[in-house]
């Protein structure tokens, strides 16, 4: 009977210890999605010839709303960008314009950086928009990873597939592949200074690589985020874009 039950604590140890697919993509989107949140950023964009750097901040709600504002540098300070559901507005006070990113459009690069509207705009969480398998483990920079299939199961996916190496402790993901539906890499996404914020994990850097450009990729550093915020509702509308 002892050995029995020490056969049978074994199995479920071992089924603790190894969720499966659905388990690990619900734990990645519970660290990465939230309610609202407020981020400061620093983006340095490496181009062939030189690297800019620009800051902002940007307000968000779930996946629905989102209000960025750049600050930095001067020629890009008060260009403003928001999302309403699939919509997308562009404020640049050069011309003290505002307009509508739409269709084709969204794929097209956001400030020269590896990174479009399209990827800047879908918030949604992953188990939204793909069916996952393990596919393996690896290890990312000395941490143990479950790497995921996904296979996309709405239309409107931006990426047809994805590969996802998740951090089997901390449940982020640490290194990210884009596909497209005939199985090209478009972009890959390396992510790291993970740092535990208000109870969560949530990686403070991520590099994004477009496959399809020269260039040394785009580097996005978190310098504060802030969870579950009251964020006002005017922040959304297309007035606030000309305050």
């Amino acid at each position: 009977m002892k050995l029995l039950m020490i056969v049978f604590w074994s199995m479920t140890m071992t089924g603790l210890a190894q969720p499966d697919a659905d388990e690990i993509l619900e734990r990645v989107d519970h660290n990465m999605s939230s309610r609202n949140r407020v981020v400061e950023s620093t983006m340095v964009i490496h181009g062939r010839r030189a690297s800019r750097t620009i800051t902002s901040r940007t307000y968000s709600v779930g996946d629905t709303k989102s209000f960025t504002e750049y600050l930095s540098p001067a020629r890009e300070q008060g260009t403003k960008m928001l999302k309403l559901e699939d919509q997308l507005w562009i404020y640049s006070p050069d011309t003290d314009r505002t307009i509508q990113i739409s269709g084709h459009m969204l794929r097209q690069s956001v400030m020269g950086s590896d990174l479009s509207y399209e990827d800047m705009m879908d918030d949604r969480k992953l188990q939204e928009i793909y069916d996952a398998e393990i596919a393996g483990e690896e290890n990312i920079n000395g941490r143990k990873c479950y790497r995921l299939q996904l296979e996309a199961t709405v239309e409107d996916a931006s990426y047809q597939s994805q590969q996802l190496w998740v951090d089997a402790e901390r449940f982020i993901p640490l290194k990210q592949q884009m596909y497209a539906k005939g199985g090209k890499l478009l972009k890959q996404v390396m992510l790291s200074e993970v740092e535990k914020v208000q109870g969560r994990w949530f990686p403070m850097k991520m590099v994004y690589k477009d496959m399809l450009k020269e260039g040394d990729g785009t580097e996005f550093q978190i310098t504060s985020i802030r969870f579950n915020q009251e964020i006002p509702g005017y922040i959304f509308t297309k007035a606030a874009l000309r305050k």
